[in-house]
């Protein structure tokens, strides 16, 4: 990704946060009973149509790439 918001250090110490918050976890995998490793933290309400909830850790959720990509 290009975008230079997720180069910040902002960005990355929120990013941190949260897969700490979430174990590490996927949260989408887990609602099934699956354990799979997160690897990105997503905007449930997109930055683009909701940058006022950019930085809300409440609108970011850990997935694995998999989950992420779906």
């Amino acid at each position: 990704m290009n975008d230079p918001f997720y180069k910040t250090q902002r960005w990355k110490h929120l990013r941190a946060s949260i897969l700490r918050r979430d174990g590490y976890i996927c949260q989408e995998s887990k609602r099934y009973g699956k354990i799979i490793q997160a690897d990105t933290v997503h905007h449930v309400f997109p930055r683009e149509d909701f940058p006022e909830y950019q930085w809300s850790p409440w609108n970011l959720i850990s997935l694995c790439n998999a989950e992420h990509e779906a």
